[in-house]
């Protein structure tokens, strides 16, 4: 495989990853299988992309130590403070569209229990793709696909996950926490990116076997606020408000307004 020119600056997985790793590879199937460990990137995504594109197989990892344009969802940035966090995204090839459409949703799931097992805490999953902490955003996950001919190629699989506290922009720093900051305790990142790709694995395991009924139940237990939580979206140049009720067997948010309920799959939700 041709690998793109900015990957010529990869180094070594680090001892302490690679020790973490093996620890949990009964666990990892065909995720982890090839690393690339950046000093720095643009934005991971894009690197994977471009692996994927150059034929890297399945479960290809990229990892940066900080990205000067990572980003989220509706093209936000994702600020990636050099050794505050992980920054993550790995090649995938869903076999069916259900799986593929349920991504995002297994990845937050796994993203909560990697966490948990590895430090004891507890995040809740807010729609579509963050993890929160007593309200904070702990992580973030931005899946991105490919397709020709109208056929998926492959997803990146991205994730941001604060480990520790970093000089944040002013208005972000009251929004944000990390694994440290709440556990008051420091961050291994070895067995944090250990289990968390771990957990990915087994979740995508899941899907590719058709159990989207654990993954969905799954969703649900780590997103328990949900329910009645105040949402605004923007239709047809109108502001629409109401209160998310739940997902359906899809994923997507159902949230009811005056005697409605709307199916939200796409656009900007905003939570009060």
């Amino acid at each position: 495989m041709s690998l793109p020119e900015n990957l010529l600056a990869s180094r070594d997985v680090p001892d302490d990853v690679r020790s973490g790793l093996s620890r949990v590879r009964s666990r990892l199937n065909t995720v982890a299988r090839r690393i690339y460990w950046l000093e720095t990137a643009g934005s991971t995504n894009d690197v994977a992309a471009r692996l994927a594109g150059a034929g890297a197989e399945e479960g290809t990892v990229v990892v940066a130590e900080t990205q000067t344009a990572g980003r989220g969802r509706m093209g936000r940035v994702w600020h990636s403070p050099p050794g505050a966090g992980l920054y993550v995204s790995i090649v995938l090839t869903p076999p069916h569209t259900p799986a593929a459409a349920l991504l995002t949703l297994g990845a937050g799931v796994a993203l909560a229990e990697g966490v948990q097992a590895a430090t004891g805490l507890g995040a809740e999953i807010k729609w579509p793709n963050d993890l929160i902490v007593a309200g904070r955003k702990l992580a973030g996950i931005l899946a991105e696909s490919a397709a020709q001919g109208g056929a998926l190629q492959f997803i990146v699989l991205g994730f941001g996950l604060n480990l520790r506290p970093a000089a944040y922009p002013p208005e972000l720093a009251q929004r944000v926490t990390s694994i440290e900051a709440e556990t008051n305790r420091p961050a291994d990142r070895a067995v944090i990116l250990a289990e968390i790709l771990a957990a990915i694995a087994e979740r995508y395991a899941d899907l590719g076997q058709g159990r989207f009924d654990v993954i969905l139940g799954a969703w649900r237990e780590r997103a328990r606020s949900l329910r009645g939580s105040a949402v605004e979206w923007d239709s047809g140049g109108a502001v629409m408000r109401g209160r998310a009720e739940d997902i359906d067997d899809t994923g997507a948010l159902l949230v009811r307004a005056g005697g409605s309920v709307h199916r939200l799959v796409a656009g900007e939700v905003r939570w009060g």
